[in-house]
């Protein structure tokens, strides 16, 4: 990897993993053939890999096509995301414009530079869609955001261009190059199981991360764990978590949320790290 800057996340998101990062990176293996990160979100355990070249290769993926989008130009060509970004201002009417564009009428670039720009500019970084996949997350009234942080992107672009597959789709699909007993590692970060009925927030995608997913999920981590293939999940500590992955070893691990829906949830929440057998 070329000189510069460390490669870190170029985009807020809620259940971010800097803070669980120290535990995560003790329990993945020294050298990693593959790393899969279904989940990718703010990419925080990928940057991290990254900047300490711990895998040969690395496969990135989630089921939000805007999100891809954004790390494949951001990957592929950020002087055009960046060009993009200069032409952005933090105004209500600036925002409200950007934010009621379709997609489907943008390039790449334009694509990936709106959803840097709304994560940057919307209310406490959030990224929320309706069941019609709009985007709707308000103004968030931040007197100085950095909407563009050139040296942040570059660094990420760095990162990205190592060897680095992005797709969409659903996890399952991105699973299925992990081969039995395979020197690779996975790493899951879903859409959490809600603590309560008004903390229900899964709606990063058109379709929300349901109950029946995060049995999928479950099913599929247990399957990794039977093929000896490193992997670590995490989610909210709760008695639907314990009861999903009674048969792996877990931690209960204390972090705290900077991104919430609801300001006065923002705080400290316990959580629990999953493994499979392979990592004992």
């Amino acid at each position: 990897m070329h000189d510069g800057a460390p490669p870190a996340p170029f985009l807020k998101w809620a259940g971010g993993k800097r803070q669980l990062l120290p535990r995560i990176l003790a329990l993945a293996p020294a050298r990693i053939d593959t790393y899969y990160e279904p989940f990718v979100g703010g990419g925080a355990v990928f940057f991290a890999l990254a900047a300490e070249k711990r895998f040969i290769r690395a496969v990135l993926g989630d089921a939000n096509p805007e999100l891809v989008n954004c790390y494949q130009m951001v990957r592929d060509d950020v002087d055009a995301v960046i060009a993009e970004l200069r032409k952005c201002r933090n105004t209500p009417a600036a925002y409200y414009r950007i934010r009621a564009k379709d997609p489907a009428q943008l390039s790449g670039a334009e694509r990936a530079a709106r959803v840097i720009y709304l994560n940057r500019c919307g209310y406490n970084g959030l990224y929320r869609v309706n069941s019609g996949g709009q985007f709707n997350v308000p103004f968030g009234r931040y007197v100085r955001p950095n909407i563009c942080d050139v040296e942040r992107l570059t660094a990420a672009s760095r990162a990205l261009q190592q060897n680095v597959e992005i797709v969409l789709g659903d996890f399952r699909q991105m699973l299925e190059g992990c081969q039995p007993g395979a020197n690779d590692f996975v790493y899951l970060d879903p859409p959490y199981v809600p603590l309560s009925r008004t903390s229900s927030f899964t709606a990063y995608a058109q379709r929300a991360f349901g109950q029946e997913d995060q049995q999928r999920l479950a099913d599929a981590l247990g399957a990794l764990s039977r093929n000896s293939v490193p992997a670590v999940l995490s989610n909210s500590y709760c008695r639907t978590t314990l009861q999903l992955y009674a048969g792996l070893k877990h931690q209960k691990v204390p972090a705290r949320r900077a991104i919430n829906s609801v300001g006065g949830s923002r705080g400290p929440v316990t959580e629990i790290l999953v493994r499979t057998a392979a990592i004992g």
